[in-house]
């Protein structure tokens, strides 16, 4: 099989073999996972897509992928037509095309473990309208006809320290015990990768750029947990820091756990919890409560060493930044840079910090038109070169044991058209805008989003992706609950109150498709804001990320007076704490790049 149009003709000679009519490729895993491990990229290796988020629906006659406006034009390069169509979400989702296309009395499948409850009632509605049925798969059809499939990661937890952590496992345990009794419940689940690091204080190397372990865990009333490793992934130091309060069971034993807890009533997150454990614990006996994850709202704010550890790893990613900048000034000129070629280069000055654990997401290096793909990764295949008279794109960030950091610059290669300064000076003024909010406690980020679309909003413009998503504490550059982004399309985290602690990106964007792509994101601090006479509670952000914004790009006679006023303090912060951690040389063209913008 090796081509892709081999694998879809494979697959729906299993799906017929099993008498099924169809089947649903989600791309997540059995932890509603945003980043998989390679066993658990069906979605790629079945299409070619290599994006981070999408769907796809196979019939025996038609096969189409679903993707958000981040990947309308990836999608179309490494998807073929004449095997897909493509569809758009949110305007269409999968159960939607689905009741249109499935016939009537298709048997369509889906693997329980990779959707949510809500999920497969809304599918199972949808399709009933239609006259056809949903069928559960005991084991995965795309696995089956997937001969390499890579086996999960054996790689062993490591412990974050309490210094870093900000707080002990067992006083984490504690508090989610408290809460649980007081909610009648007498155990939580934690399917959520992210969230079980957090909670035991450990990570992992299973899942690229997000250092997280595979595992499951249930955390009881009394204090105690059950976390389900693989045995081999345990070592002595792992087993002496989790304590006699946490038993271990191999991973594989999950399940039969959640058939045992008859007669107990277990909370389950419905938003990351899949089917499958939902279906376990009732046929089981327990008694569920449909709650979030009693990890998901401390996690997202962070705690005093959290955030400590997280502006130490912000300065020193911003010097690494800062020489990447200083060096693409010296050698784009050339001409002899391609996407590739500077990618390597940036992830080599955040090696040489010493303190790199890994990136925080693929590099995501666009020269010229590839700059408009959202999500863009540059492969052999994709390369250009960086070439004068375009903008180059860079979103990147790395992961450190103090924090995670995630930044975008785009860079004037050459002189800059008119267009290109205008388009780049508004995208500015709203992410300055976004920046400089002051809020009552209880904000929404839909309520916030309108602040960085207006002045693109104001020349019949706009960026088909959210404005800012939450980021953890050495753990996923993607982290909820809070989000940015306008309240359509049901994008979850966008009603979510803002909070003291929480950490999210402020990155519009504009993209002219077959021209270039603008954005500029910073990562900010929610904290309290002191307002004189102010009759609530008021919050700002305090901008986290430091590495100077392309002054080129920027047309001083649309921005005020206020907007100037930013942009130089902004520059002058960069100066003061960047500066002394860069080389002389370095230094000298900080000074110059981040003097005061004339109005």
């Amino acid at each position: 099989m090796s081509t892709h149009a081999d694998r879809l003709a494979a697959l729906r000679e299993e799906l017929a073999r099993r008498r099924l009519d169809g089947f649903v490729v989600p791309l997540t895993d059995e932890h509603m996972s945003e980043y998989v491990g390679a066993y658990a990229q069906r979605l790629a290796w079945l299409t070619g897509f290599e994006g981070s988020a999408g769907s796809a629906v196979v019939l025996p006659q038609e096969a189409a992928i679903f993707v958000d406006g981040r990947y309308t034009l990836q999608v179309r390069e490494q998807v073929s037509a004449e095997q897909w169509s493509y569809q758009s979400v949110p305007q269409t989702s999968v159960t939607e095309w689905l009741r249109e296309h499935a016939r009537e009395g298709a048997r369509i499948g889906y693997d329980p473990w990779l959707h949510t409850k809500g999920w497969v009632r809304q599918a199972r509605e949808q399709l009933a309208a239609r006259g056809a049925e949903l069928v559960a798969v005991d084991t995965n059809p795309v696995d089956a006809i997937w001969p390499d499939r890579p086996a999960p990661s054996d790689a062993r937890l490591v412990v974050q320290p309490d210094d870093l952590a900000g707080k002990s496992s067992a006083a984490k345990r504690q508090e989610m015990a408290d809460a649980l009794a007081k909610a009648g419940a007498d155990a939580a689940v934690l399917s959520a990768l992210d969230s079980i690091a957090w909670t035991f204080n450990v990570r992992g190397t299973d899942v690229a750029r997000t250092p997280v372990a595979l595992a499951y865990a249930l955390v009881r009333a009394d204090g105690t947990a059950d976390l389900f490793v693989a045995p081999d992934k345990i070592d002595d130091a792992v087993r002496q820091h989790l304590g006699n309060a946490v038993r271990l069971h191999p991973r594989a034993d999950f399940a039969k756990a959640l058939a045992g807890l008859a007669g107990k009533r277990v909370l389950v997150d419905p938003e990351r919890g899949v089917a499958a454990i939902f279906e376990a614990l009732e046929q089981g006996g327990a008694t569920l409560i449909e709650g979030r994850d009693p990890a998901v709202l401390p996690k997202a704010i962070k705690n005093d060493a959290e955030i400590a550890g997280t502006k130490a790893a912000h300065l020193r990613d911003g010097a690494a930044l800062t020489r990447f900048l200083h060096w693409l000034s010296i050698e784009a000129p050339k001409g002899r840079l391609d996407e590739l070629k500077a990618s390597d280069r940036l992830e080599a000055f955040r090696a040489e910090t010493g303190k790199l654990r890994d990136l925080s997401f693929d590099t995501i290096s666009g020269s010229g038109a590839n700059g408009a793909i959202v999500h863009y990764r540059a492969s052999e295949k994709t390369n250009r070169p960086i070439e004068a008279g375009t903008l180059y794109l860079v979103d990147s960030g790395g992961q450190y044991q103090d924090g995670t950091t995630d930044v975008t610059r785009t860079v004037a290669i050459g002189e800059p058209t008119p267009e290109m300064r205008d388009r780049f000076t508004r995208v500015l003024k709203g992410h300055i805008a976004l920046g400089s909010a002051v809020f009552p406690v209880g904000t929404r980020g839909s309520q916030l989003d309108v602040l960085a679309r207006q002045f693109l909003w104001a020349a019949g413009l706009d960026y088909a992706h959210g404005t800012g998503h939450g980021v953890g504490a050495y753990l996923g550059v993607h982290e909820g609950p809070q989000r940015i982004a306008t309240s359509s399309g049901g994008q979850a985290g966008t009603e979510e109150p803002l909070r003291a602690g929480m950490i999210v990106s402020n990155e519009p964007g504009y993209y002219k498709t077959g021209g270039y792509g603008i954005r500029i994101e910073n990562l900010v601090l929610v904290e309290p804001r002191d307002v004189a006479g102010a009759e609530k509670e008021m919050l700002g952000f305090h901008t986290l990320t430091l590495a100077p914004i392309d002054r080129r790009l920027v047309d001083p006679a649309l921005m005020s007076e206020a907007e100037r006023a930013w942009l130089d303090g902004y520059h002058a912060r960069v100066r003061k704490e960047i500066g002394p951690l860069v080389p002389a040389e370095v230094r000298c063209w900080l000074d110059e790049v981040t003097a005061p913008i004339s109005a």
